[in-house]
């Protein structure tokens, strides 16, 4: 098995690239373009509202309110006042209303397509990805980090551009009321600002640890849970449960240091802000009084609720800082995910349905004939080579490494022809399972030549060569549905009565037919309600519908007990019937009607021959056969 080497992506003080990951977010919201410019006006509209209901605000006291107070005919009814300002709020209410239903709708959209691409990809990386990666951490790209973005786009995205306009629309107002209580307010944001920084700076490095813990805090949780059968049995609660504090600690640190400047930001500047009010309503009767620059009572009014139209703003620009930082660590996690470079494949040879000619000679079949073949273009355009499918496997001079510098096999030359039943013997790491991960191409090699079928299956294409390839795990996965379905999944075009005759070849039909619904029994949680045994049994069907010319088994048996054996070996037995098969086992009983047994150690095969042969030669095979040795 490969070595597992964990770790965690975005662990950065701060998103590396913030214009870039922005850009490439935005670009997700090409589709909605129209959306967006209708967003656009609606957000442009509600954020002048309030400028504009301070302005009228100035005319409703200087031309209606005093006039009136003074018994001078005012210059608008009160019917008329009231209906202009029911009416600029309406506007306001409304474009409030129809930009946040759109941003919702796109936000949606936009992650449905991430989503998408993610799920996708993650079908393209090598298996080598999901060996250096918790579980809980790709899932955290699906959860915490998607649901970051959902905010970004629903809330901090557009709030922050209602705000910049709010602020802009303010300013121009505040100007055009009274320059010098503009300057004043002007320097009361500057301090705002200076300290808005400071906590922005303190928190946002803890955000983005929070986002990496929140990651490892999944995969731990992950992996207790799929082995909670062994820590019960070997009574590590305790254990698990001080690892569990102490990565939820750190989670709490990261998270209470992250949110305690966010948190402490917005009561200050509330403050300041009401600090700010006062010493505007001050100068403003000071000037009033005075009659610096024509202040009136309705330019005083007018000037604090645009004081507070420009104040507030800030205020939400500075609380949003912290959502926009997290969710773009979080938009970088998922880019970085989807960066990943997807599994290499330059194979050429594909796998067709194949027909003989009136010459004898193979050739492409549009419809199925139950013949296989390779479909092998030459490069120099000479024309095509079609190559029965028939199992022949060769292994010439194979070296190996999951790292470049350390080898786990050395020099591996094997011949399995076809219908041959090749296995595999030897110690945990001698490099069993490596071969068969090679045969598959889940990893290439490092030096010499793989063949099938007399090609090489760097020319192949993996879809192709996968297809051609049986894997019973010692690990069973079924998947939520029925059990036909779980069947079916080796070929899904596979009728019914193929998924049950496959069913009786693994001897798995007796169990169905007791199941509540037999074959239409729903399975979830990896069939949790079936013994190991019956999952493997089903797992042993679902290869045998796939009916590929070799196969693979990895422990296939070793989950079984003794007497479900028995009833699967013939099931196997007429499975592997003229095919090629590679079996690993540590069961040596299982291994010795084998045409050939591997003898591995440290990634070498030391011996090879039958079973009577290697008995014979009273070897390593001979030790472990008489109990002299152990499989470890």
């Amino acid at each position: 098995m490969p070595p597992m080497r964990m770790k965690l992506k975005g662990n950065h003080s701060k998103p590396k690239d913030i214009k870039g990951t922005l850009k490439r977010l935005l670009s997700y919201m090409k589709p909605y373009k129209a959306r967006l410019v209708l967003v656009c006006v609606c957000i442009v509209l509600s954020a002048m509202t309030a400028s504009v209901a301070a302005l009228f605000m100035r005319q409703l006291i200087d031309g209606y309110i005093l006039p009136v107070v003074a018994g001078e005919n005012p210059v608008m009814t009160l019917p008329a006042m009231l209906l202009t300002t029911a009416a600029i709020f309406a506007v306001g209410i409304f474009s409030g209303y129809l930009y946040n239903r759109l941003m919702v709708t796109i936000a949606h959209g936009v992650l449905r397509q991430i989503r998408d691409e993610m799920f996708s990809h993650m079908q393209t990386l090598p298996i080598k990805y999901f060996d250096t990666h918790t579980h809980g951490d790709v899932m955290s790209y699906y959860t915490n980090d998607a649901d970051t973005l959902r905010q970004l786009i629903t809330q901090a995205l557009p709030q922050t551009a209602s705000s910049m306009i709010s602020v802009l629309a303010a300013f121009c107002s505040m100007l055009f009321v009274s320059p010098i209580l503009t300057v004043l307010v002007l320097i009361s944001i500057f301090l705002m600002m200076l300290f808005a920084k400071a906590c922005a700076g303190k928190s946002g490095k803890h955000f983005i640890a929070q986002q990496v813990m929140l990651g490892k805090v999944n995969g731990y949780m992950e992996e207790t849970i799929n082995g909670q059968k062994v820590v019960k049995v070997f009574t590590h609660e305790d254990k698990a449960k001080e690892e569990f504090d102490r990565l939820n600690e750190e989670l709490r640190e990261n998270a209470f240091q992250a949110n305690k400047y966010g948190n402490i930001l917005m009561p200050v500047l509330h403050n300041l802000g009401y600090l700010q009010y006062i010493v505007l309503a001050v100068a403003g009767s000071f000037l009033a009084i005075r009659g610096f620059g024509g202040m009136t009572l309705g330019d005083i009014v007018s000037f604090l609720q645009l004081s507070k139209s420009f104040t507030n703003p800030i205020s939400q620009i500075s609380q949003q800082l912290n959502n926009v930082i997290m969710a773009l660590a979080g938009a970088e996690r998922i880019f970085e995910h989807l960066d990943e470079p997807s599994e290499e494949d330059h194979g050429y040879v594909t796998l067709v349905n194949a027909r003989y000619d009136h010459d004898g000679n193979l050739t492409e079949a549009e419809q199925p004939t139950g013949i296989w073949a390779w479909k092998h273009p030459h490069t120099d355009g000479s024309g095509t080579t079609y190559t029965r499918l028939q199992g022949d496997v060769q292994l010439v001079d194979v070296d190996f490494g999951y790292t470049p510098e350390k080898l786990v096999l050395h020099d591996i030359s094997l011949y399995a022809k076809p219908g041959q039943k090749v296995a595999f013997v030897g110690a945990t790491g001698a490099g069993k399972t490596t071969i068969t991960n090679l045969i598959n191409r889940f990893y290439d090699i490092e030096d010499g030549k793989i063949r099938y079928d007399g090609i090489n299956i760097n020319k192949i294409r993996k879809p192709d060569l996968r297809r051609s390839l049986g894997v019973v795990l010692q690990e069973t996965n079924l998947f939520t549905g029925t059990v036909m379905d779980n069947i079916r999944y080796g070929r899904l075009d596979a009728t019914d009565e193929e998924c049950i005759a496959a069913a009786k070849l693994a001897n798995a039909h007796d169990f169905i037919t007791r199941l509540p619904d037999g074959y239409q029994t729903m399975l979830t949680h990896n069939g949790e309600s079936l013994s190991q045994g019956q999952r493997q049994l089903l797992s042993i069907a679902r290869a045998a519908v796939a009916d590929p010319p070799v196969m693979i088994l990895d422990e296939a048996t070793s989950s079984i007990d003794t007497r479900t054996e028995a009833l699967v070996q013939q099931g196997m037995d007429a499975l592997m019937n003229g095919r090629t098969v590679f079996v690993i086992a540590h069961r040596l009983s299982t291994v010795q009607n084998s045409d050939v047994i591997m003898v591995l150690d440290g990634g070498r095969i030391i011996e090879r021959g039958t079973h009577e042969d290697l008995i014979a030669q009273k070897g390593t095979y001979y030790q472990l056969y008489t109990g002299a040795f152990e499989l470890e």
